[in-house]
């Protein structure tokens, strides 16, 4: 994932990237990344700013009530209210992290300077070769069942307690797999 940085301060880097990578329906996650922190930002600047602002009045609120300013009190009191409602209503735009914590996990990556950018994998360039692949001359076991060999997994009592598809691991299978 991008960082939120990049984003904000070169955006059309990660736009380019984006078109390099031939996936133009996800160039409007970049503005509305933007979109989404700009507001997160300001909802948290003022938050702050209320939070602030809440703590100094509240504690001038004692102080005029030890003073016998009821009358003051009452209006810092009201202020204060204000300022809490508003706060209520700045709290769901500054929950916004997720929104854009999403969409940011679709934006692709950045692709390295040296790739050359080609269609598909039928213009992938190959750079390097080492030695050829090997196939062995006997069938390769699935492991599952060479761990079935080594009395290492319990796949009936599994099906019966998670369905199809799970397993158990016991001895020295099990010792293995904790030690790992």
């Amino acid at each position: 994932m991008l960082e939120i940085r990049l984003v904000r301060s070169n955006p059309d880097l990660v736009k380019e990237n984006i078109k390099k990578k031939f996936q133009d329906e996800k160039l409007v996650l970049v503005d509305e990344v933007l979109e989404l922190d700009k507001q997160f930002r300001d909802a948290k600047s003022r938050g702050d700013y209320l939070r602030g602002q809440r703590n100094t009045l509240s504690k001038q609120i004692g102080g005029l009530m030890a003073k016998g300013q009821k009358e003051e009190a009452e209006q810092a009191k009201a202020q204060v209210t204000d300022m809490a409602q508003e706060l209520e209503e700045l709290e769901g735009k500054e929950g916004a992290t997720e929104e854009i914590k999403k969409r940011m996990m679709v934006i692709p990556n950045i692709i390295d300077e040296s790739v050359p950018i080609g269609k598909d994998d039928s213009e992938n360039v190959e750079v390097e070769r080492f030695g050829e692949p090997v196939v062995p001359p006997f069938e390769i076991p699935y492991h599952v069942d060479i761990m079935e060999r080594l009395h290492g997994i319990d796949l009936d009592s599994a099906r019966k307690t998670s369905g199809t598809g799970f397993y158990y691991l016991c001895g020295d299978i099990a010792r293995l797999q904790s030690a790992i």
